[in-house]
């Protein structure tokens, strides 16, 4: 077992316990933090895999952006911050209902790939993976972002009641 190994195996137990702490714990804000330290070590077992662009996308994409964006909605909306009796849910049928779950899909994938080897196809290069992006995908990206500024905006609006109101 080298390093690398022992490395990929302790981020994927920090991300699989953050992930776990995330669904279980009652305080909202503390959820998020807990997925920013479940999304960091996913973006880590990237780093670890050579996959240098996945991983720097998904700190800048997820952690930069998804997470703040879940902690300003919770701010503007002026949620409550500490406990929460919404998130206290019975645990047993949730971990029943999961672990069936990832008993089924995990006999889905053996039965659909049979241990089989799977040939790989040829590594991408930045100039193809730039010339897709910016050719094939701009104009999805711009109106995902003018999207994403409009509910912005609207979250803006609908936590502010002094704003719209009428003298």
């Amino acid at each position: 077992m080298t390093g690398a190994d022992l490395l990929l195996l302790a981020l994927g137990a920090v991300a699989v316990g953050s992930g776990v702490l995330v669904v279980t714990t009652d305080q909202l804000v503390r959820a998020g933090l807990y997925l920013v330290v479940c999304l960091g070590a996913v973006a880590g077992l990237y780093l670890i895999l050579t996959a240098e662009l996945v991983a720097w996308v998904q700190v800048l994409i997820y952690v930069g952006a998804v997470v703040v964006l879940l902690l300003f909605a919770v701010m503007l909306t002026r949620a409550p911050i500490g406990p929460s009796p919404d998130l206290n849910r019975r645990g047993l049928p949730a971990a029943l209902i999961g672990g069936g779950a990832g008993l089924g899909l995990a006999a889905l994938f053996a039965d659909a790939f049979r241990w089989s080897a799977v040939d790989l196809p040829a590594p991408g290069t930045a100039q193809s993976l730039g010339t897709e992006l910016f050719g094939t995908w701009v104009l999805p990206f711009e109106v995902l972002s003018v999207l994403l500024l409009a509910a912005l905006v609207g979250a803006i609006i609908v936590s502010r009641p002094d704003i719209g109101s009428r003298p």
